[in-house]
């Protein structure tokens, strides 16, 4: 009960930010999430023996996030300016056999945790951005509730044995497949409200059915790839959960971790879109 109850409050005030909310809202709201998601990541570099210091985390999401919203062009050159900060830290203040797994293990929470989080905003920010978001939560979301339900009530094939021992075949294919039912539901959603309301285009979407649906696999994809990272992390860190903030889930990244990797997927499918003028999404 305390799953679905924190569930459907985590739901509700992502949908209410992202019909109602400004910009600056989403923004912040993704840079808070990404501020414990790194200091649930701190808890695995800690169990590496070589910890990344808690105010460097917080300063380089909050730095990051501020660099994205004003300036975006130069957020490769402020992960540039972080790194080098962090290895300068290291370097005066560590071991020096820890200076280069610190800092790398630096440089890989900016780039998996703040980066595809920053993204978000920016693709709220698109046209049709608004369909665009809730396209790629739905799904995440539909995914991961259908391959943890069918997964653990029929799943008997297991999937990567290694990084996920309960992943199952079975429940990969009902993610997939539920990905792909609310994926396409959300599309025809859009076209009914503004067959009903010209005014409310919101959630309409100019491409045809069959590039949503592709989207939706490849979406699917990579939100199960992302799930598999964040469980060799933990399984390399020696934890069954990045955090307890949840009731019901475990830690920020345990949810997000979908998301931390279907995010730039659609992020770079977008960026294919603009280059070659292929029309919206």
């Amino acid at each position: 009960m305390k799953r679905i109850l924190t569930a459907i409050v985590l739901i509700a005030c992502i949908l209410a930010l992202i019909f109602f909310g400004k910009l600056w809202m989403v923004t912040l709201l993704a840079a808070i999430v990404a501020g414990l998601a790194a200091t649930e990541f701190r808890r695995f570099t800690q169990s590496g023996g070589c910890p990344i210091p808690l105010w460097w985390s917080l300063c380089a999401v909050a730095c990051y996030f501020l660099s994205a919203f004003f300036r975006p062009v130069d957020t490769l050159t402020m992960v540039v300016f972080l790194t080098l900060v962090l290895f300068a830290v290291a370097a005066l203040r560590t071991s020096l056999e820890r200076v280069l797994w610190q800092t790398s293990a630096g440089l890989l929470m900016v780039l998996y945790i703040a980066y595809p989080l920053a993204l978000l905003p920016e693709i709220l920010n698109q046209e049709d951005g608004t369909a665009l978001l809730l396209f790629l939560f739905l799904c995440v979301w539909s995914g991961d509730i259908a391959a943890l339900y069918i997964g653990k009530r029929f799943g008997r094939h297991k999937f990567s044995p290694r990084l996920s021992p309960n992943k199952t075949w079975e429940g990969a294919i009902a993610s997939l497949a539920a990905s792909c039912i609310f994926g396409m539901g959300l599309v025809l959603l859009g076209d009914w409200f503004t067959q009903q309301n010209s005014s409310f285009t919101r959630l309409h979407t100019t491409e045809h059915w069959w590039i949503f649906l592709v989207l939706a696999v490849v979406l699917n994809a990579a939100a199960q790839f992302g799930d598999l990272l964040e469980s060799a992390l933990k399984r390399g860190a020696g934890v069954k959960d990045s955090g307890s903030i949840l009731p019901g889930h475990g830690g920020v990244l345990d949810r997000i971790d979908a998301l931390l990797v279907a995010a730039p997927v659609l992020w770079f499918i977008i960026a294919l879109r603009d280059y070659f003028s292929l029309g919206s999404l």
